[in-house]
């Protein structure tokens, strides 16, 4: 059980990495993967120590994690935003392809770690 959750956390993050590498490589023609792992992960936490608080929480959340992805990558705030977006679609298209072949082999389904709404 523990093994399984590990695992998926792992997978997670790494389709989560990889959705902002492809977003990062499109948009700003940053290719760095490792980067990319470690954006998806302090987004992830800036996401969970926000989202929590009532009525605000999800917008306030977005925003910050969009902070982070600005911080992390040069350019703009609209630059950052549209690496989110675009980041959104790879997570979406991946997760589609990682779940079809990995999900029957794992028993579960994995989202994209550090992706907000994949």
């Amino acid at each position: 059980m523990v093994l399984g959750s590990i695992v998926a956390f792992v997978v997670a993050l790494l389709v989560g990495g990889l959705a902002i590498y492809i977003s990062a490589s499109v948009v700003m023609d940053v290719q760095d993967y490792s980067h990319a792992v470690v954006t998806a992960l302090v987004g992830a936490i800036a996401w969970g120590l926000t989202a929590w608080i009532p009525l605000f929480g999800p917008i306030l959340a977005l925003i910050v994690w969009v902070g982070v992805v600005n911080w992390r990558y040069p350019g703009s705030w609209v630059d950052a935003a549209i690496i989110g977006v675009v980041a959104w679609l790879a997570a979406l298209a991946l997760l589609f392809a990682v779940n079809a072949v990995l999900g029957p082999v794992l028993g579960f389904s994995v989202g994209a770690f550090g992706v907000p709404g994949a």
